[in-house]
């Protein structure tokens, strides 16, 4: 009995406590060696071969998943969804910028500019880093910013009424580099 409990910790030390994925990836890699070795056994070194480039095309396949790689393929991943049923376009982009700046109660902020910066930053965040702005608010705001993300927070109502042009300068340049 003893000697069971001594050869457990012996091998709980080299493989890892059972669950542990350094663990499990020595039981797969144990189980896969296994497998070779009955092709090579049974139906001889063309079959092994085959089985290994097999089995090697689905450890990557599935170490690739597993590492988060999946995350980032193109139409993999749901896409953000808009409140209303456009995509912001750069088309009016001038004179939604014209307006904005003009607007001196901040309805125009309020109604327009924000929901559009919302939407390319949720859009944006989501495509290049994975982060769905609305769901993960803190994470968002280590990426765009404490100094800008007051502007676009979801949460929150803007910090003044009006843009002032160099945030909104700020902004767009933030949403650029991201």
């Amino acid at each position: 009995m003893r000697a069971r409990v001594r050869i457990r910790g012996a091998v709980d030390s080299v493989l890892g406590p059972p669950g542990s994925v350094r663990h499990s990836l020595a039981v797969l890699a144990g189980t896969a060696l296994a497998a070779v070795v009955l092709l090579a056994l049974t139906d001889g070194a063309a079959a092994a071969g085959a089985g290994l480039a097999l089995l090697t095309a689905a450890a990557l396949a599935l170490g690739r998943y597993a590492a988060g790689g999946a995350a980032q393929d193109g139409g993999r991943r749901e896409p953000v969804r808009l409140r209303d049923g456009r995509a912001p376009a750069l088309g009016r982009w001038r004179r939604l910028v014209a307006d904005t700046l003009a607007d001196e109660d901040g309805t125009h902020l309020r109604t327009v500019m924000r929901p559009q910066l919302q939407r390319l930053f949720a859009a944006r965040l989501a495509e290049r880093h994975g982060v769905a702005m609305y769901r993960d608010a803190e994470r968002a705001r280590a990426l765009v910013g404490d100094g800008l993300w007051p502007w676009i927070d979801p949460g929150a109502p803007p910090p003044r009424p009006t843009l002032p042009e160099p945030v909104l300068r700020s902004l767009l340049d933030r949403l650029d580099s991201l």
